[in-house]
C-alpha cells in the first residue's frame, strides 16, 4: 500500500497567527512537521492557503500545494489538495500543522491500522495517566469496541464507573485520550468531504462524530508517546522547553 501524507497549513488563527512559521528551536514549526512526515510516509506535502507558508516549504525542499482559503476543516483541505496533486495513495494520512513533535512511531501506527482490509479511517489513543487530563474537556476521550474501532468521541468523561468514586475512576477503566492523527482509505477521504454536519458533531464539535454517525468504521491505534501541539505563543515557549530536555535526554 502507498501512503501520502498530507499537512494541512494555515496562516490565520485567532490565537497565534502565522504559527506554521514561528521559529522552534531555529527551524519553522512547520519543517519540523513536514520532516516527521516524510521519515515514515512514501511522500508528503503540505497542504495550505497562504503563499508565505508554500514560498517557506518550497525553501527548505518540501512539497506544497495552495488550497482554497473557504475550507471549514483540514480534512476538506487535504481532500483538496489530494486533488490537485493527482495523489494515487491508497491512503492519506492527515498530520497537523501544528505538531512539531510527532513521532514515526506514531505515523506507523496508525498506518498499520490498515493491515485490517475493513479499517475505513485510523485514528490513534494514548491511555491517560491521571483524572485531571480525564475531565480536561479540551482532551476527547475514545470509547473502542473489542477489536479497537471507535464506538464514541466525547469531551464528557465517559464511561461513568458505577459505584466507584470519581477519583478513583481511572484505577477502573483505561480511559483513552485522542491524538488528532488521521488517516483514511483515499476513496473515504473524498466521500467524508461530502457529507453533511450531523447533530452528535454539532453538539460537541467533534468532527470524527460526522463520520461515526454517517456508519463509517474508525480503527484506533495505540501509542504511549505525548503530543506537544503549538495553539498559542505560550505553547510555543512551552515547546522550547520540551525540545531542550529532548536534547539534554538524548
Amino acid at each position: 500500500m502507498k501512503f501520502v501524507g498530507m499537512i494541512p497549513a494555515r496562516y490565520a488563527s485567532t490565537r497565534f497567527p502565522g504559527k506554521p512559521l514561528a521559529l522552534l528551536g531555529g527551524v519553522t514549526v512547520i519543517e519540523r512537521v513536514y520532516r516527521q512526515a516524510v521519515s515514515a510516509l512514501d511522500d508528503a506535502y503540505v497542504a495550505t492557503d497562504d503563499e508565505r507558508i508554500f514560498d517557506a516549504v518550497t525553501r527548505f525542499g518540501g512539497k506544497a500545494v495552495m488550497t482554497s482559503t473557504s475550507h471549514k476543516s483540514g480534512t476538506d483541505r487535504i481532500a483538496e489538495a489530494v486533488r490537485l496533486t493527482g495523489c494515487d495513495a491508497d491512503v492519506v494520512v492527515n498530520i497537523q500543522g501544528d505538531e512539531p513533535f510527532i513521532q514515526r512511531s506514531q505515523i506507523e501506527t496508525v498506518c498499520h491500522c490498515f493491515d485490517d482490509p475493513t479499517t475505513q479511517i485510523a485514528t490513534l489513543g494514548k491511555p491517560f495517566t491521571d483524572m485531571r487530563g480525564v475531565e480536561n474537556p479540551n482532551s476527547p476521550k475514545i470509547v473502542t469496541d473489542l477489536r479497537g474501532y471507535a464506538l464514541y468521541f466525547s469531551r464528557s468523561v465517559i464511561p461513568y464507573v458505577r459505584g466507584v468514586e470519581r477519583a478513583d475512576w481511572l484505577q477502573h477503566f483505561p480511559y483513552l485520550k485522542h491524538i488528532g492523527l488521521y488517516a483514511y482509505r483515499t476513496e473515504v477521504l473524498s466521500e467524508i468531504t461530502r457529507l453533511p454536519q450531523s447533530p452528535l458533531e454539532l453538539a460537541e464539535s467533534l468532527e470524527q462524530l460526522r463520520w461515526l454517525q454517517n456508519g463509517y468504521r474508525i480503527k484506533v491505534g495505540l501509542t504511549d508517546v505525548e503530543t506537544v501541539g503549538i495553539d498559542t505563543p505560550e505553547d510555543l515557549a512551552a515547546a522550547e522547553e520540551h525540545l531542550k530536555r529532548l536534547k539534554i535526554k538524548n
